[in-house]
């Protein structure tokens, strides 16, 4: 094969949280990569058996990005009073955890990165998460001379520094169109330069006849329990808080009610995970909430639930869980905003509830506890929903697209 013709190189980078929504989405597109176009390499800050498991599909490298916990102190330190009674000492102990972040952090993973993306050889770097967390990636491109394209998936605050990161990518790749209108409201980003893609999956691969009942038997879940569970890790902004108080209110009202949390938990989120515990056992939900922790092979835990919900208390972009259980056809409670609100259709395709209100989650649940046909119904539109919007082999073409543009 000639030179010109051969594969061109492709650099992922994954630095989010957690293994969640976005790392499972990107093993998607890798899996579904044109490989007699694109030769990729996934590099991801974290490690585990499932980072490992990318090893299986494609070259993967693990460069740690984080040695010391900046954002497990900042949550620590922030809520403190004393430091604001000292005229600029919440200033100098930013700077100092900033200063650290840079010579602990970022520096390291900035050189072994960029030595790994000459090694490679790699001819564009794809960041899987948003610019300002991706610094080196940017950097890394401008030292080499390649394009750099950023996946966003999340909300933005709109600051100069925020600004300034996403104008630095060649390409911008939103996963729906209400993280596109974000970008150019808040940071002036020009529309030219974002392209709306959804995520994909693998459709065919989802095994919509899981046993749910095997999954229901190891947490306990009797067969008339009404079980309802919220999916995603264990950080707050997934709104594990709302979905307690909604059990609470659900509680007296819905005989054998059982409110799953779904998820794992990131390190530096061990505390809120106690929280969410130390709740369950001070309110008297014990009887009510299972914590199953990490769960790999989804389709039976959607399968085994009588309704899924989504209850992210800041606008998600559009989550993984709202996409699978369209797929699989499960009856689906999301908040109006963000990309739930942009893929669900209310009393169509599943039920919306006003965010971080407790009162109206619990409203929508009881609505499906009430009416099964309702639940037959929305399930089976939201699959045809599905199969027509999220199919990876589309997600990838149009991905491949982007790449073609900028090579």
């Amino acid at each position: 094969m000639s030179i010109l013709n051969a594969p061109k190189r492709i650099l992922y980078i994954e630095n989010g949280i957690g293994y969640g929504g976005a790392i499972i989405c990107l093993r998607h597109l890798v899996r579904n990569l044109d490989r007699s176009k694109y030769t990729p390499l996934v590099v991801t800050g974290r490690n585990g058996p499932h980072y490992r498991e990318i090893a299986e599909e494609a070259q993967w490298r693990h460069i740690p990005d984080r040695h010391i916990d900046i954002v497990g102190a900042h949550r620590k330190i922030d809520p403190l009073k004393w430091p604001d009674k000292i005229p600029g000492l919440r200033f100098i102990i930013n700077q100092i955890l900033a200063r650290t972040d840079d010579i602990a952090n970022f520096l390291p993973f900035f050189i072994r990165l960029l030595y790994t993306a000459k090694k490679f050889k790699a001819d564009l770097i794809h960041a899987n998460n948003e610019p300002l967390c991706n610094r080196a990636a940017l950097m890394v491109g401008k030292v080499l001379n390649i394009p750099v394209v950023c996946h966003v998936r999340g909300n933005q605050d709109g600051s100069r520094l925020m600004q300034w990161a996403y104008s630095l990518p060649d390409r911008l790749i939103s996963v729906s169109h209400w993280v596109a209108r974000n970008i150019q409201e808040k940071l002036a980003i020009p529309a030219d330069t974002i392209d709306v893609i959804y995520d994909g999956i693998e459709l065919e691969k989802l095994d919509i006849n899981a046993d749910g009942n095997a999954f229901r038997s190891r947490h306990n879940i009797a067969e008339n329990d009404f079980a309802v569970g919220l999916i995603g890790l264990l950080i707050p902004w997934k709104g594990q808080e709302i979905f307690l108080d909604a059990a609470k209110i659900l509680k007296p009202k819905i005989p054998h009610l059982k409110m799953l949390i779904v998820g794992g938990t990131p390190d530096e989120c061990k505390s809120y995970e106690a929280l969410l515990r130390q709740r369950v056992i001070g309110e008297r939900l014990e009887d009510t909430v299972i914590f199953t922790g990490h769960i790999a092979k989804m389709e039976p835990v959607y399968n085994g639930l009588d309704v899924v919900v989504s209850a992210s208390t800041s606008p998600e972009p559009l989550g993984t869980v709202v996409i699978e259980a369209l797929a699989m056809g499960r009856p689906l409670i999301g908040p109006h905003h963000g990309g739930a609100a942009e893929m669900m259709q209310h009393d169509k395709t599943g039920l919306l509830f006003t965010p971080k209100d407790a009162a109206s989650l619990a409203e929508q649940i009881e609505k499906y506890y009430n009416n099964a046909q309702l639940r037959n119904t929305l399930g089976n539109n939201a699959r045809q929903h599905a199969l027509r919007t999220f199919a990876v082999s589309t997600h990838a073409e149009k991905i491949q697209t982007v790449y073609e543009s900028l090579l």
